[in-house]
């Protein structure tokens, strides 16, 4: 079974070619249903499986950077910056976040975007994993152009959610996510064609055989 971990920063159209690669791997795009998955098994409710997510629009990472503003830092007592009192701590949110990702890949495989896939399923056997990335000046350009918003307007979402996912994977994987050394393949999606992308990752993933 194959396994792809895509790791997108925001403007560098992750939501349609992991679904893309899946669907040419013959694997399930694993993204939404995690977060249900793991309300499920804490006994929580989804809204607060998707604070701790940070694939989710308010995901844990996006509050912690938007709390201190410097995604740098080594957060402690990082529950404080979650609004409402919550039954379990981000840390727990996160592991269980993890195995599912491993018993997903195990027993399902699949496409897994985001949620620092490339240092959880690091070991895993065949595992493809890929950095979706570009020059913030053309994933600014793209998002305005595919969400018909100013250039100004993008810049910010694409700043601020660099911050967030940045600091979610230094915070809880003390790492970062641009380092190329995490990947097999570091793609500039906003040059290259979306179907050249999907293209390119499908025979890396499929010469891992």
């Amino acid at each position: 079974m194959r396994v792809v971990t895509i790791s997108a920063t925001y403007g560098t159209a992750g939501s349609h070619i992991g679904p893309a690669v899946a669907a040419e791997l013959g694997v399930p795009f694993v993204d939404r249903a995690i977060p249900s998955a793991v309300a499920q098994e804490l006994g929580c409710t989804l809204e607060e499986a998707l604070a701790h997510d940070d694939r989710a629009e308010h995901g844990l990472g996006r509050l912690l950077a938007g709390a201190m503003r410097l995604p740098t830092v080594t957060f402690g007592g990082v529950d404080m910056y979650v609004p409402g009192a919550m039954p379990l701590p981000p840390e727990e949110f996160v592991r269980r976040t993890e195995r599912i990702l491993q018993e997903t890949a195990r027993t399902r495989g699949g496409v897994f975007l985001g949620r620092a896939g490339a240092i959880v399923l690091a070991d895993h056997p065949g595992a493809l994993h890929v950095r979706l990335d570009a020059p913030s000046r053309r994933r600014v350009r793209q998002t305005a152009t595919l969400a018909q918003v100013s250039e100004r307007e993008a810049r910010k979402v694409i700043e601020d959610s660099d911050r967030a996912r940045t600091a979610y994977v230094r915070h809880f994987y003390r790492a970062d996510p641009a380092d190329p050394g995490l990947y097999h393949l570091v793609i500039d999606s906003t040059t290259i064609p979306v179907p050249a992308c999907v293209d390119l990752i499908v025979t890396a993933a499929e010469a891992l055989d």
